[in-house]
């Protein structure tokens, strides 16, 4: 078997990833000459040009994009050998990631229970707004908040979930609101990541308008909410992700006698093959579990 130099082909992986030599060179710590190196000698190795430089960086050719893609399919299955080869004898490696809050509010709390019933899988868990992309091999499952869109990917929505408003109960008290009028003078809170926002909240409840501005505004719905918590504002959030701070006493609903509006937003997301992978299976029947209150 004659190989190519592996360090061509990483190099190759990552300036294909970033399509700019500089920004490989910095991930890979090489100087950008090596890395040009690095693609030179794999082009001689291949027999053909793999990438077009351009006045932003460079691009891949023709072969170079069908190298790329098989390329992909052969790290995944380095990497999963690796991780198989740490793993402890029994042992399986999970890997999950997650958009942040999601992991944070929701999944956290009841890991305890996923580690004490499958105490032969340990769990790696990432979180970012950022998707997974299978193709590195390092992820086995996704769970991702949004509306779905990911048609080569297989996806099951884990509940349906309320946005609503959400206040402290001292607020609540001091500001004794009666309707969704009298939202429009308070402070409330923006949360840049949900998929409904003020603006769409009053439209359903027959308020064209919405305010100009808001007194906070985050990109992390557990910032959101804890701002609630400590009486900085009204919050509009799912009532899935701040159950446990509603169970606590810690908010109520603003209007408990009004509903918020029903989004399908978190999703396990994963590619089919996936499926087959016993540890998959059982995180998936013990998250959805979860969700339904079993």
């Amino acid at each position: 078997m004659h190989l190519p130099p592996l360090k061509s082909v990483i190099a190759f992986e990552v300036v294909a990833r970033h399509t700019n030599i500089s920004k490989a060179a910095e991930e890979l710590n090489l100087t950008p000459s090596a890395v040009s190196h690095q693609i030179s000698n794999l082009e001689a190795f291949i027999g053909m040009k793999l990438f077009e430089r351009t006045f932003r960086g460079v691009t891949l050719t023709p072969a170079g994009e069908r190298y790329q893609q098989s390329l992909a399919g052969a790290l995944a299955l380095i990497a999963n050998a690796a991780q198989s080869a740490r793993g402890e004898d029994g042992i399986e490696i999970l890997r999950v990631h997650s958009a942040p809050s999601f992991a944070s509010l929701w999944l956290m709390p009841r890991l305890p229970h996923f580690m004490k019933t499958h105490p032969d899988i340990r769990l790696r868990l990432s979180a970012s707004h950022m998707y997974t992309e299978f193709s590195h091999g390092d992820i086995d499952l996704d769970i991702r908040y949004g509306a779905v869109r990911w048609a080569d990917l297989h996806v099951e929505t884990i509940f349906t979930e309320e946005i609503m408003p959400v206040i402290s109960p001292a607020l609540s008290a001091e500001l004794d609101l009666r309707g969704a009028q009298n939202l429009l003078q308070q402070n409330l809170i923006f949360s840049e990541v949900n998929l409904v926002q003020w603006p769409q909240w009053f439209a359903a409840h027959g308020l064209p308008v919405s305010p100009s501005q808001y007194g906070l505004s985050f990109d992390r719905a557990y910032m959101s909410i804890e701002a609630a918590v400590q009486g900085l504002g009204i919050a509009l959030e799912s009532n899935r992700l701040s159950e446990d701070f509603l169970k606590r006493g810690l908010l109520v609903p603003v209007f408990p006698d009004q509903s918020g509006i029903r989004v399908y937003a978190h999703h396990l997301v994963y590619p089919a093959a996936h499926a087959k992978r016993s540890k998959v299976g059982r995180f998936i029947a013990w998250i959805m579990d979860q969700a339904a209150g079993r």
